[in-house]
Protein backbone atom coordinates (compact mmCIF):
# COMPACT_ATOMS: atom_id res chain seq x y z
CA UNK A 1 0.00 0.00 0.00
CA UNK A 2 1.19 3.48 -0.75
CA UNK A 3 1.78 5.94 2.12
CA UNK A 4 -0.70 8.44 0.44
CA UNK A 5 -3.36 5.83 0.60
CA UNK A 6 -2.16 4.56 3.96
CA UNK A 7 -2.24 7.99 5.72
CA UNK A 8 -5.99 8.45 3.68
CA UNK A 9 -7.15 5.53 5.42
CA UNK A 10 -6.59 6.27 8.77
CA UNK A 11 -8.12 9.10 8.29
CA UNK A 12 -5.28 11.74 8.46
CA UNK A 13 -6.92 13.51 5.36
CA UNK A 14 -7.80 13.36 1.84
CA UNK A 15 -5.47 11.86 -0.54
CA UNK A 16 -4.89 15.32 -1.96
CA UNK A 17 -4.42 16.19 1.50
CA UNK A 18 -2.16 13.64 2.57
CA UNK A 19 0.20 14.28 -0.45
CA UNK A 20 0.80 17.97 0.57
CA UNK A 21 1.35 17.20 4.09
CA UNK A 22 4.02 14.59 2.66
CA UNK A 23 5.07 17.52 0.70
CA UNK A 24 5.03 20.01 3.87
CA UNK A 25 7.58 17.18 5.45
CA UNK A 26 4.90 16.59 7.98
CA UNK A 27 5.72 12.51 7.35
CA UNK A 28 9.05 11.30 8.40
CA UNK A 29 10.88 8.23 9.72
CA UNK A 30 11.75 7.26 12.89
CA UNK A 31 15.18 8.70 12.71
CA UNK A 32 13.32 12.24 11.45
CA UNK A 33 14.24 11.66 7.88
CA UNK A 34 11.60 13.13 5.92
CA UNK A 35 9.67 10.41 3.66
CA UNK A 36 8.01 11.21 0.00
CA UNK A 37 4.93 10.02 -1.47
CA UNK A 38 7.42 6.71 -3.19
CA UNK A 39 8.69 6.09 0.15
CA UNK A 40 7.18 3.38 2.26
CA UNK A 41 8.90 1.72 5.33
CA UNK A 42 7.72 -0.27 8.00
CA UNK A 43 4.05 0.85 9.89
CA UNK A 44 5.84 1.34 13.27
CA UNK A 45 8.96 3.06 11.84
CA UNK A 46 6.59 5.94 10.17
CA UNK A 47 5.66 9.40 11.92
CA UNK A 48 3.25 12.17 11.33
CA UNK A 49 4.52 15.57 12.73
CA UNK A 50 6.44 13.63 15.05
CA UNK A 51 4.28 11.29 16.49
CA UNK A 52 3.72 7.24 15.73
CA UNK A 53 0.65 6.06 13.46
CA UNK A 54 -2.40 5.10 14.44
CA UNK A 55 -2.54 1.54 14.67
CA UNK A 56 -3.48 -0.13 11.00
CA UNK A 57 -6.49 -2.33 9.83
CA UNK A 58 -7.39 -4.29 12.12
CA UNK A 59 -8.37 -2.32 14.94
CA UNK A 60 -9.65 -2.96 18.14
CA UNK A 61 -10.69 -0.64 20.74
CA UNK A 62 -12.09 -0.56 24.00
CA UNK A 63 -14.26 2.37 25.44
CA UNK A 64 -15.69 3.42 28.68
CA UNK A 65 -18.32 5.31 27.81
CA UNK A 66 -20.06 8.32 29.68
CA UNK A 67 -24.02 8.77 30.14
CA UNK A 68 -25.18 11.19 27.63
CA UNK A 69 -23.15 10.15 24.66
CA UNK A 70 -24.78 8.05 21.67
CA UNK A 71 -23.02 5.34 19.60
CA UNK A 72 -24.01 6.93 16.03
CA UNK A 73 -21.97 9.56 14.14
CA UNK A 74 -24.82 10.97 12.39
CA UNK A 75 -26.83 12.01 15.64
CA UNK A 76 -26.57 15.46 16.45
CA UNK A 77 -25.49 15.56 19.94
CA UNK A 78 -22.34 14.16 21.97
CA UNK A 79 -21.27 11.02 20.42
CA UNK A 80 -18.66 8.23 21.34
CA UNK A 81 -16.63 9.27 18.66
CA UNK A 82 -16.22 12.55 20.00
CA UNK A 83 -14.42 11.27 22.84
CA UNK A 84 -11.80 9.48 20.22
CA UNK A 85 -9.03 11.41 17.85
CA UNK A 86 -11.33 13.05 14.89
CA UNK A 87 -9.24 11.34 12.42
CA UNK A 88 -10.72 7.57 13.44
CA UNK A 89 -14.60 8.79 12.21
CA UNK A 90 -12.61 9.35 8.94
CA UNK A 91 -10.52 5.84 9.19
CA UNK A 92 -11.45 3.29 5.80
CA UNK A 93 -12.61 0.61 6.40
CA UNK A 94 -14.88 2.57 9.32
CA UNK A 95 -14.42 2.35 13.07
CA UNK A 96 -18.17 1.15 14.60
CA UNK A 97 -19.30 -0.03 17.58
CA UNK A 98 -19.77 -3.31 18.46
CA UNK A 99 -23.21 -3.30 19.08
CA UNK A 100 -24.40 -0.49 20.61
CA UNK A 101 -24.88 1.22 24.08
CA UNK A 102 -28.00 3.19 24.53
CA UNK A 103 -27.07 7.30 25.61
CA UNK A 104 -27.80 6.33 29.27
CA UNK A 105 -26.26 3.31 29.66
CA UNK A 106 -22.46 3.22 30.62
CA UNK A 107 -19.67 1.40 30.84
CA UNK A 108 -17.43 -1.01 28.01
CA UNK A 109 -18.16 -0.90 24.27
CA UNK A 110 -15.80 -1.76 21.77
CA UNK A 111 -14.81 -0.37 18.25
CA UNK A 112 -13.14 -2.25 15.40
CA UNK A 113 -13.01 -1.64 11.82
CA UNK A 114 -12.96 -5.83 11.56
CA UNK A 115 -16.50 -6.92 10.02
CA UNK A 116 -15.89 -10.08 10.48
CA UNK A 117 -15.21 -9.65 14.28
CA UNK A 118 -17.81 -7.09 14.85
CA UNK A 119 -20.38 -9.86 13.44
CA UNK A 120 -18.69 -12.57 15.52
CA UNK A 121 -19.07 -10.78 18.93
CA UNK A 122 -22.61 -9.39 18.54
CA UNK A 123 -23.83 -13.10 17.07
CA UNK A 124 -25.88 -15.07 19.78
CA UNK A 125 -24.68 -18.18 18.51
CA UNK A 126 -20.85 -17.27 19.45
CA UNK A 127 -21.62 -17.70 22.93
CA UNK A 128 -20.00 -14.21 23.77
CA UNK A 129 -22.32 -12.99 26.49
CA UNK A 130 -23.00 -9.01 27.62
CA UNK A 131 -23.09 -8.78 31.43
CA UNK A 132 -24.55 -5.40 33.25
CA UNK A 133 -24.75 -3.82 36.38
CA UNK A 134 -28.64 -2.73 36.82
CA UNK A 135 -29.28 -0.09 40.00
CA UNK A 136 -33.12 -0.19 40.23
CA UNK A 137 -35.64 2.18 41.25
CA UNK A 138 -37.87 -0.77 43.91
CA UNK A 139 -36.70 -3.52 45.26
CA UNK A 140 -36.55 -7.18 43.58
CA UNK A 141 -39.18 -9.39 44.30
CA UNK A 142 -37.75 -12.81 43.84
CA UNK A 143 -39.67 -13.62 40.66
CA UNK A 144 -36.73 -11.91 38.47
CA UNK A 145 -34.48 -14.40 37.72
CA UNK A 146 -37.20 -17.41 36.67
CA UNK A 147 -38.55 -14.81 34.55
CA UNK A 148 -35.71 -13.62 32.90
CA UNK A 149 -33.95 -17.53 32.21
CA UNK A 150 -37.46 -18.88 31.14
CA UNK A 151 -37.16 -18.06 27.63
CA UNK A 152 -40.83 -17.07 27.10
CA UNK A 153 -40.39 -13.19 28.05
CA UNK A 154 -42.27 -11.55 25.23
CA UNK A 155 -41.60 -7.59 25.21
CA UNK A 156 -44.01 -5.24 24.54
CA UNK A 157 -44.36 -4.60 21.17
CA UNK A 158 -42.40 -7.71 19.91
CA UNK A 159 -43.33 -11.06 19.00
CA UNK A 160 -41.03 -13.23 19.46
CA UNK A 161 -39.61 -14.33 22.97
CA UNK A 162 -36.05 -13.17 24.49
CA UNK A 163 -33.23 -15.80 24.98
CA UNK A 164 -32.94 -17.02 28.37
CA UNK A 165 -31.08 -14.53 30.24
CA UNK A 166 -29.31 -14.60 33.92
CA UNK A 167 -29.57 -12.35 36.82
CA UNK A 168 -27.59 -12.41 39.93
CA UNK A 169 -28.63 -10.14 42.86
CA UNK A 170 -26.15 -8.16 44.01
CA UNK A 171 -28.46 -5.80 46.35
CA UNK A 172 -31.53 -4.86 47.49
CA UNK A 173 -32.17 -2.69 44.40
CA UNK A 174 -28.90 -3.90 42.21
CA UNK A 175 -28.70 -6.85 39.71
CA UNK A 176 -26.19 -8.19 37.51
CA UNK A 177 -27.75 -9.25 34.34
CA UNK A 178 -26.06 -11.33 31.71
CA UNK A 179 -27.41 -11.33 27.90
CA UNK A 180 -27.10 -13.93 25.10
CA UNK A 181 -28.27 -11.01 22.67
CA UNK A 182 -28.71 -7.76 22.04
CA UNK A 183 -32.24 -5.91 21.70
CA UNK A 184 -33.06 -2.43 21.48
CA UNK A 185 -33.32 -1.24 25.09
CA UNK A 186 -33.29 -5.02 26.48
CA UNK A 187 -32.35 -4.76 29.83
CA UNK A 188 -34.79 -1.73 30.70
CA UNK A 189 -37.40 -3.71 29.12
CA UNK A 190 -37.44 -6.83 30.67
CA UNK A 191 -37.30 -4.84 34.22
CA UNK A 192 -40.12 -3.08 33.14
CA UNK A 193 -41.85 -6.30 32.33
CA UNK A 194 -41.24 -7.47 35.85
CA UNK A 195 -42.75 -4.20 37.30
CA UNK A 196 -39.49 -2.33 38.03
CA UNK A 197 -37.71 0.70 36.63
CA UNK A 198 -33.76 0.75 35.71
CA UNK A 199 -32.00 4.17 36.79
CA UNK A 200 -28.66 3.28 35.87
CA UNK A 201 -27.18 0.83 33.87
CA UNK A 202 -23.32 0.01 33.14
CA UNK A 203 -22.06 -3.02 30.87
CA UNK A 204 -19.53 -4.76 32.54
CA UNK A 205 -18.11 -7.60 30.65
CA UNK A 206 -18.30 -8.51 26.90
CA UNK A 207 -17.39 -12.30 26.99
CA UNK A 208 -14.35 -12.90 29.24
CA UNK A 209 -13.15 -9.37 29.11
CA UNK A 210 -14.66 -7.35 32.02
CA UNK A 211 -14.23 -3.45 32.06
CA UNK A 212 -10.88 -2.91 33.53
CA UNK A 213 -10.53 -0.88 36.68
CA UNK A 214 -7.82 1.64 35.58
CA UNK A 215 -9.88 2.62 32.75
CA UNK A 216 -11.77 5.94 33.47
CA UNK A 217 -15.05 6.98 31.90
CA UNK A 218 -14.57 8.58 28.52
CA UNK A 219 -11.29 7.11 28.03
CA UNK A 220 -9.79 4.54 25.37
CA UNK A 221 -6.95 2.37 24.37
CA UNK A 222 -6.50 -0.63 21.77
CA UNK A 223 -7.00 -4.17 23.53
CA UNK A 224 -3.95 -6.00 24.15
CA UNK A 225 -3.64 -9.69 22.51
CA UNK A 226 -4.97 -11.39 25.59
CA UNK A 227 -7.88 -9.37 25.98
CA UNK A 228 -9.03 -10.03 22.63
CA UNK A 229 -8.51 -13.66 23.17
CA UNK A 230 -10.91 -13.24 26.46
CA UNK A 231 -13.85 -11.83 24.55
CA UNK A 232 -15.00 -15.34 23.82
CA UNK A 233 -13.20 -17.09 26.59
CA UNK A 234 -15.28 -18.62 30.34
CA UNK A 235 -18.66 -17.43 29.94
CA UNK A 236 -20.38 -20.96 30.07
CA UNK A 237 -22.06 -19.58 33.32
CA UNK A 238 -22.74 -16.54 33.10
CA UNK A 239 -21.04 -15.61 36.10
CA UNK A 240 -18.28 -14.53 35.60
CA UNK A 241 -17.73 -11.46 38.03
CA UNK A 242 -19.16 -13.11 41.00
Amino acid sequence: MKLVKLLANLGYGSRKEVQRLIRAGAVTDDQGHVLGESDFPPHASIRFRGEPLDPPFPLLLMLNKPDGYTCSADDPGATIYDLLPARFALRNPVLSPVGRLDKDTTGLLLLTDDGQLLHKIIHPKSGCLKIYHAVLDRPLQGHEAALFASGELVLRNEGKPLLPAGLEVVGDKQARVTLHEGRYHQVRRMFAAAGNHVLALQRIAIGGLCLPADLPEGEWRELTADERTAIFQGLGDGNVLG
